[in-house]
């Protein structure tokens, strides 16, 4: 089968090589799914730099996220029949950019029917994350304002859709014009562009003019530096800022005598922990977004649908901030 393998760490272009290999085999408990589209994720760019938690022996084929069909099951595999449309992580070292991937039979979740093969890809990572972000870790109540930033993203438009199915006020910060229109197209309710705000200071003005007099009740934010250091300005009183990620490339260090004074609450989200500590929780997560997709509620945003020969550009893009939505490689 072809395989994209990361063969060295560095830029996508220098880590990645397309070749032949062979069909992985399974053990008990995991399915082998031939993959119809794969969802490209910023962690994707870190397996790719060697700079992610998870480091895996070289050579190995990367991709987190995946709709395809079973076409094998492993000893002990009741819940999957061979031909089941499913989605989710698989189990690297065997990722999704290859024509087969490996999984376990307890994170391959049911892929919606009202969603074709790109967007099944791409509901899981994202909507995982901003499901246990908002509702696990932040309590996200109905009227709540939400604030999420790089709301264009797949990430932060997973969280901006979750927000606003569940009744909150989302406010929408995005680096741009262009993905200012996207975030409109959402359903934000308002939009910040950080570019045309400026320094720091302007970012934060312009942050407390969308938010109200009240603030942001809830942040999401999966950039860090200048966007966690905004947040602590507008967070409200008993407000939740969740850290998901520094896609910036600053790890924001929290004040916490700030954090007492205004009486607020700095909540770090590690969703790949709940695979290990609590799939029960994973499975439920998943059953209530696509609950979500049958309301038709959420729907993720794909902009970009690719082959498979353009997958190291597509990731150098991602990596650097110049994509919106979701990045798809569908099978060629």
């Amino acid at each position: 089968m072809q395989a994209w393998q990361v063969v060295q760490h560095g830029a996508p272009a220098d880590a990645l090589e397309r070749r032949e290999v062979p069909v992985p085999a399974i053990g008990p408990g995991e399915v082998l799914v031939e993959v119809a589209a794969c969802a490209l994720n910023y962690p994707d760019t870190m397996l790719a730099a060697g700079t992610y938690q998870l480091r895996p022996e070289l050579p190995f084929t990367p991709g987190i996220e995946l709709c395809g069909t079973v076409a094998a099951v492993g000893e002990g595999v009741e819940t999957l029949a061979v031909g089941d449309r499913v989605l989710g992580t698989p189990n690297l070292p065997h990722g999704a950019l290859a024509d087969y991937a490996v999984m376990s039979a307890v994170t391959a979740f049911p892929a919606p029917e009202a969603l074709d093969d790109a967007q099944a890809a791409a509901l899981y990572v994202g909507y995982q994350t901003g499901w246990f972000g908002l509702h696990r870790r932040a309590g996200l109540l109905a009227g709540e304002t939400l604030l999420v930033h790089a709301a264009a993203g797949g990430v932060g438009s997973a969280a901006v859709q979750l927000g606003k199915a569940a009744g909150a006020r989302v406010v929408a910060v995005v680096g741009g014009a262009e993905k200012a229109e996207v975030a409109w197209e959402l359903g934000a309710d308002e939009v910040v562009d950080r570019h045309a705000a400026g320094d720091l200071a302007g970012l934060v003005g312009a942050l407390k003019a969308a938010c109200g007099p009240g603030g942001a009740d809830v942040v999401y934010d999966p950039v860090g530096g200048d966007a966690f250091a905004a947040s602590t300005k507008v967070v409200a009183f008993e407000g939740r800022i969740v850290v998901v990620g520094f896609t910036s490339g600053t790890v924001p260090q929290a004040a916490l005598n700030h954090a007492l004074v205004k009486n607020y609450g700095v909540l770090g989200l590690h969703w790949g922990l709940y695979v290990q500590h609590d799939p029960g929780a994973v499975r439920h997560a998943q059953q209530q977004v696509n609950d979500l997709v049958a309301a038709g509620l959420v729907q993720p945003l794909v902009s970009e649908r690719i082959a498979a020969a353009a997958v190291p550009d597509a990731l150098a893009r991602l990596a650097a901030g110049r994509t919106t939505g979701r990045v798809v490689v569908v099978r060629d």
